[in-house]
């Protein structure tokens, strides 16, 4: 893979046939987060018609405690089944193949931070992992009882953590470190012994971002056999989402540890009014005011197409940019995830 920026024109042609002959797997994105109302998710159709094969929905984050998060996956799950002709909520690598041979969108579920297993929940990880949640981050922007945020003054991970991770491995669930203080994701990376990920993060060298992670972790978690999703939240991609910004980022991160360390997770936001609610009201989770003090901007799927064509453009090659789509997830899904697994 030659990393070099090139004139030539977009390779859409090329870029939708690459789409449509890859797995394609956004690690994030946020559907509202109120269990009553379901009004959005008719609009994970329109996630399937840009060719993506696997979209992992956000159940909760931050403070939130366990029985907000399980409320969500049951409405989710509820909304998901009565459509099983469309969608498939998936444990295992065997159902996402599955999904994908019978054109069905491939669902998982994250949790955005360990608040909810505050007090010692650790029965919540394997409950969770059974409902279909695929990866768990440490700690959303602010300390909880397992580790610290990345706005916080980072005391590194807690014993409690050291067993939420334990729990983690032994159950098949993802670590992730996206939101989380750099000196806790150092120490997970160097408890877990499995591969830790950063399901939505993007490069602080190319742009110096809170929410945004150094090279040094970046090499790390390309050591651990992790990957690091790009983000299309225009406040980490130096100010306004645009493809050529994401690109950017890809493009860092793979010239430094290798296109087998970089994924998608865009963390798109269905209902933009709800997160302009959280970001005004939530004060503590969300203290760098300055960053959302212009509109919010994001990528969003139907972008995808275009952003692999400005990657080709860039000098990526075919097995580099199917890696980067959604061969880096599966590989690490393979590694992590159980074989078996029956929801409860």
């Amino acid at each position: 893979m030659r990393q070099k920026r090139s004139d030539r024109p977009s390779n859409i042609n090329q870029a939708q046939e690459l789409m449509r002959t890859s797995l394609v797997w956004d690690n994030h994105a946020c559907m509202p987060l109120r269990p009553e109302d379901a009004s959005f998710l008719p609009q994970l159709q329109d996630v399937r018609a840009a060719g993506i094969d696997v979209i992992s929905l956000n159940a909760g984050f931050g403070p939130s405690g366990p029985d907000e998060h399980l409320a969500m996956l049951d409405s989710f799950t509820e909304w998901l089944d009565a459509r099983a002709d469309d969608y498939r909520i998936v444990l295992t690598v065997d159902d996402i193949q599955d999904a994908r041979r019978d054109g069905k969108l491939a669902v998982l579920f994250d949790v955005e931070g360990m608040a909810p297993l505050n007090g010692g929940r650790l029965d919540l990880v394997e409950d969770f992992r059974r409902r279909g949640v695929g990866w768990m981050l440490i700690a959303y922007n602010r300390q909880n009882d397992a580790g610290f945020g990345c706005y916080d003054e980072d005391g590194g991970l807690t014993g409690f953590g050291r067993e939420v991770i334990a729990e983690m491995k032994r159950v098949g669930m993802m670590i992730c470190c996206s939101h989380t203080g750099f000196r806790t994701a150092r120490e997970v990376i160097e408890t877990a012994g499995a591969p830790v990920i950063f399901s939505h993060s993007n490069a602080s060298a190319v742009d110096p971002h809170e929410r945004n992670i150094p090279d040094w972790l970046i090499d790390l978690c390309a050591e651990s056999g992790g990957v690091i999703g790009v983000n299309g939240i225009g406040a980490f991609l130096g100010g306004t989402a645009s493809v050529t910004r994401l690109a950017d980022h890809v493009e860092h991160i793979a010239a430094r540890v290798g296109a087998e360390h970089v994924g998608l997770g865009l963390d798109f936001v269905f209902d933009l009014a709800e997160l302009e609610a959280f970001l005004a009201t939530m004060r503590e989770t969300f203290p760098d005011d300055a960053s959302f003090r212009m509109p919010v901007t994001m990528i969003h799927d139907q972008q995808i197409t275009e952003l692999v064509a400005e990657l080709i453009g860039r000098g990526f090659d075919t097995p580099s940019l199917k890696l980067i789509l959604g061969g880096n997830w599966m590989r690490v899904a393979s590694q992590v995830w159980p074989t078996r697994l029956t929801r409860t």
